[in-house]
């Protein structure tokens, strides 16, 4: 300061025949003690009452006023400047800060005497904000001293980072003013929470910088996470010494900034470097003497000293042309305020490198002015490793998969598979494809489904249609021998209509066998679906008619002579026409149907028959269904289909109707049937046929 001082007094052209002077107290970085402190400042404008106060010889005394301070160079911690900030607004003391950055003194109704050639935290936080995003993460958390700096950069962040999008903030972690011991560990311990938040943006104090990197090492963490420091971190030697290896990689902010070239030196031999804050002080120093200056050429014209309209100086009229202001700094760039007193933004960005380097250290490898240019080939990280790591909450989803958001988290998110027929419409949502088409094999799009179908030269095919056919040409053998002793007594006692009912729906479901492995069209799969259930309908409406008409009958029998109702031919058909697929029912009565003589064979094979099919069917379900997303899902269903079908009525059909075929063509028609069926004893009495 008193350098800057000394080039402006020595200035021919700034400020002629005006000397500028200095009152310099130290603040010792405490609030308290500045408020106390900045109370001299102010003496000078205090009117004090000495209208009772004589002298001895009854003369009023003559009390001499401290000079009259036209302006306050500092302080230097935010802290310290707010408390200062609002005594002189009282008195109109313009304030000119050269390293205070906290965003709230930006505020002009609260400090609209302050002013600073410093940009504030708010452009400081969107640079670390932009150097984040470069980087390429979206999931980082933050850690801050307690106190104006360190809390106000980190909020002012985590506002531009919600207003801007792209970024979530894992963690917020405040390092009390007065840490316990373990604290630092404990602060590890919760940032480890969300351990995909590598990146940590940290406004701290050197001090907690230092004792947060010692914490990570204890945990064994070197090379974990990834700072990207404030510029209370900057380029300085001191909050890394003897833990190069945590902060490696670690890339820091400080406003662009020079080495000052002067005469004055602590020492020839001396190790100590300039502070590199003497721009910024020169810097304030001056932007209050050309204010002056300029104060003095409007209210003084041609006066080659101050004249009395700048006796005293108006506070408020020297802030309005401090504001004014505009010439180049001591680093040569252009020094100037906006509207709310504060510096533009201008930021070098440094990474600490060990690795590969002949000099270790702080490297520029960018800058920030309104906007970013980071240099990342020159960029690396633990260990020498020029790719970037990664700081984010989810990875990217695959083709097909949509992302489901974490409720309150816009960077988290699950990827869900677009399944069954559905496909990825986009980022976020799957819709099912039309029915005419079914999802690429990475489920990005629809394509018209492929017809796929068996080859009647292919084994899955040749087995159930060679079957098939020796079951419809039993079945048609059946039908023929029936149609031509039609009349005979052993086609009647067999339940002659019933039969055919029975025999037309086996012959269905044999034929279905060859629609299964036909190419699919409409036709093909309207008789499929038709012909299915009319076939199963049918055969077991029959059986269902059959066992029912057999129990019945031999249940009246042993009660009384007369035959039960709704027994004969007519009836039966009428009953088979209306009844459906009742396969539990039917197994019922065929179960109950067990103990008729034996000579009436006839309700075993139909008993048999059911308690096939049930077991059948059982096991045919879960095949079906469960092979249904299968590869060979063209010829799984055509077998089971044809297992499921084909064995019960094979069985009846060569059980039952093929014994009556036998007793036509091959056995003796000398049994007599007038009401019963057989010549076993004892037989129901008036049995009709």
């Amino acid at each position: 300061m008193l350098y800057a001082l000394d080039q402006i007094n020595s200035d021919p052209e700034l400020l002629p025949n005006i000397t500028l002077g200095a009152r310099i107290l130290d603040t010792c970085s405490r609030d308290t003690y500045a408020l106390e402190q900045s109370l001299t400042f102010v003496q000078a404008l205090i009117q004090k009452d000495t209208s009772d106060i004589r002298c001895s010889n009854g003369e009023p005394p003559i009390i001499r006023k401290p000079e009259r301070v036209v302006g306050v160079i500092g302080a230097s911690a935010s802290s310290v400047s707010i408390m200062v900030a609002n005594i002189l607004r009282l008195f109109e003391i313009p304030q000119v800060s050269y390293a205070s950055t906290a965003p709230e003194l930006s505020d002009n109704n609260r400090y609209d005497f302050f002013t600073r050639v410093v940009p504030p935290d708010s452009y400081q936080a969107q640079t670390m904000l932009d150097i984040v995003k470069a980087l390429g993460w979206n999931y980082v958390s933050t850690l801050a001293s307690e106190g104006n700096y360190g809390e106000s950069g980190v909020e002012a962040f985590m506002q531009i980072s919600r207003e801007a999008g792209g970024v979530c903030i894992a963690q917020s972690v405040k390092i009390p003013r007065e840490p316990s011991d373990g604290e630092f560990d404990k602060i590890i311990k919760r940032l480890m929470e969300t351990s995909n938040a590598r990146g940590v943006i940290i406004f701290a104090n050197e001090d907690d910088i230092k004792r947060v990197l010692e914490a990570a090492k204890r945990a064994n963490l070197t090379g974990h996470f990834l700072f990207v420091g404030s510029d209370s971190w900057g380029a300085k030697s001191s909050p890394i010494a003897e833990l190069e290896d945590v902060a490696e990689g670690a890339v820091t902010i400080l406003p662009k900034r020079a080495c000052i070239d002067g005469e004055e030196r602590i020492g020839r031999d001396s190790s100590y470097e300039q502070e590199g804050k003497v721009q910024f002080v020169i810097d304030a120093v001056y932007s209050v003497a050309y204010a002056l200056h300029s104060m003095h050429q409007d209210l003084c014209p041609g006066s080659s000293g101050v004249c009395s309209n700048m006796d005293p100086v108006e506070g408020r009229s020297l802030l309005n042309y401090i504001r004014a202001v505009n010439f180049n700094g001591s680093a040569g760039t252009s020094v100037l305020f906006n509207e709310n007193g504060d510096a533009p933004g201008r930021y070098d960005i440094f990474q600490f490198q060990m690795t590969n380097h002949s000099h270790p250290g702080y490297h520029v490898i960018g800058q920030w002015t309104n906007n970013l240019r980071l240099n990342l080939e020159e960029m690396q990280w633990s260990g020498g490793d020029k790719l970037v790591p990664e700081s984010i909450c989810s990875f990217p989803c695959k083709s097909g998969e949509r992302k489901k958001m974490v409720k309150g988290v816009p960077c988290c998110w699950h990827c869900e598979l677009c399944d069954g027929y559905q496909y990825q419409l986009d980022e976020f949502n799957c819709e099912t494809c039309p029915s005419d088409m079914r999802p690429v094999p990475n489920r990005t799009a629809c394509r018209p489904t492929p017809i796929i179908k068996l080859e009647w030269n292919s084994p899955w095919a040749l087995v159930p249609a060679s079957l098939a056919t020796l079951g419809i040409l039993a079945t048609s053998s059946v039908v023929i021998t029936f149609i031509r002793f039609n009349d005979t007594p052993i086609v009647r006692a067999s339940g002659r209509e019933l039969s055919y009912v029975l025999l037309t729906g086996i012959f269905l479901i044999y034929l279905i066998t060859f629609l299964m492995i036909v190419e699919p069209g409409t036709v093909a799969c309207a008789f499929r679906r038709l012909l299915l259930g009319l076939g199963m309908a049918i055969t077991y409406s029959a059986m269902l008619t059959k066992t029912n008409r057999i129990y019945r009958i031999f249940e009246q029998g042993k009660k009384s002579v007369t035959p039960p109702k709704f027994i004969s031919p007519t009836s039966q058909l009428a009953i088979t026409f209306f009844l459906i697929s009742i396969q539990v029912t039917c197994t019922v009565y065929a179960v109950k149907s067990r103990g008729v003589p034996e000579t009436f064979n006839e309700a075993k094979p139909i008993g048999f028959t059911m308690y096939t099919t049930c077991i059948v069917w059982l096991a045919f379900v879960p095949i079906f269904f469960g092979t249904a997303q299968s590869t060979e899902k063209k010829k799984i269903p055509v077998i089971t289909l044809f297992v499921a079908a084909a064995p019960p009525d094979a069985i009846f059909d060569f059980v039952d109707l093929t014994h009556s075929c036998f007793v036509c063509l091959f056995g003796r028609l000398t049994h007599h049937f007038s009401d019963s069926v057989g010549t076993a004893e004892p037989s129901p009495p008036n049995l009709p046929v």
